[in-house]
């Protein structure tokens, strides 16, 4: 029982890193992310790396307001694309990606992707904007963990090695045990050291359920949820959390939500896509 248990919860884990989607937009942050995704990519998962292009409409009239707008929309298509090569060169040393090149917002763009493709995770780089602050200004990786259908890893930079410590939390719920088989299969395919932490300073908390999906191995914290998970994220390079199913603004104090943005680690929000529900329901 205790073998079918195991291979049952490390079947779970690895169907979160199948099918990956990368937002690409240039920076140092994406390349980090698309580096982590290729890590954590299934051995027989796919890797898709999307840039997304557009620019504002000029209100103006006359020739000298077309070319000036033809010329921003080349120059935003060739930054873009050659954002996409040097990429899919980054991540070369780990897997083969799939590139593209597609017009719109970054955020609009990568979550028609992940419904298109039904991707299990999307990854996105952190931009370093306070959790806050990026509502204001919507910032991709703040529009991506409150909206995305699936699983969210929000990269962070690593100095050495990736993952080698990893944190999730477990508070008795589904959401949790989801989030912890994915912690159980990175640790166990990268001999990553694994901490289960519970928060008793949180809502809801099952003692028995706990028991159950940690197999009685697990950290005891007596802060809220967001707390101790971000304090424990300080010497850890991975932090798993499990998604509730909250978006936008029901997703605003969220612990996955506040996790995500305040973690100074890597961030991973497990949520189950509804084509992977819908998967399961027809094979029963």
């Amino acid at each position: 029982m205790a073998t079918t248990t195991h291979a049952t919860r490390l079947e779970a884990g690895r169907r979160v890193f199948s099918r990956i989607v990368v937002g690409i937009d240039g920076s140092q942050q994406a390349l980090e992310a698309a580096r982590q995704a290729a890590l954590l990519q299934d051995v027989d998962g796919q890797l898709t790396l999307l840039a997304a292009w557009d620019i504002l409409p000029v209100i103006a009239g006359g020739p000298t307001t077309v070319a000036r707008y033809d010329f921003e929309e080349a120059l935003q298509r060739t930054t873009a694309e050659k954002a996409l090569f040097a990429a899919r060169d980054y991540i070369a040393p780990y897997t083969a990606a799939t590139g593209k090149l597609v017009r719109g917002t970054p955020e609009s763009q990568l979550l028609e992707e992940i419904e298109r493709d039904e991707d299990t995770l999307v990854a996105v780089g952190s931009s370093g904007t306070g959790r806050l602050l990026g509502i204001v200004e919507g910032a991709v990786a703040t529009e991506i963990v409150h909206k995305a259908p699936c699983s969210v890893l929000v990269a962070r930079p690593v100095e050495n090695g990736f993952p080698r410590r990893v944190v999730v939390g477990v508070d008795g719920s589904v959401e949790s045990a989801a989030a912890n088989a994915a912690a159980h299969y990175i640790a166990e395919r990268f001999d990553a050291e694994l901490h289960a932490l519970v928060a008793w300073g949180g809502k809801d908390i099952n003692e028995r359920l706990v028991a159950t999906i940690t197999d009685g191995a697990h950290d005891d914290r007596r802060e809220s949820p967001a707390e101790a998970l971000v304090a424990a994220a300080e010497s850890a390079d991975l932090v798993i959390v499990g998604s509730r199913g909250l978006h936008g603004l029901r997703a605003l104090g969220s612990v996955s939500e506040r996790v995500a943005h305040t973690a100074p680690c890597s961030a991973l929000v497990v949520r189950e896509p509804i084509w992977q529900r819908v998967v399961e329901e027809l094979g029963r």
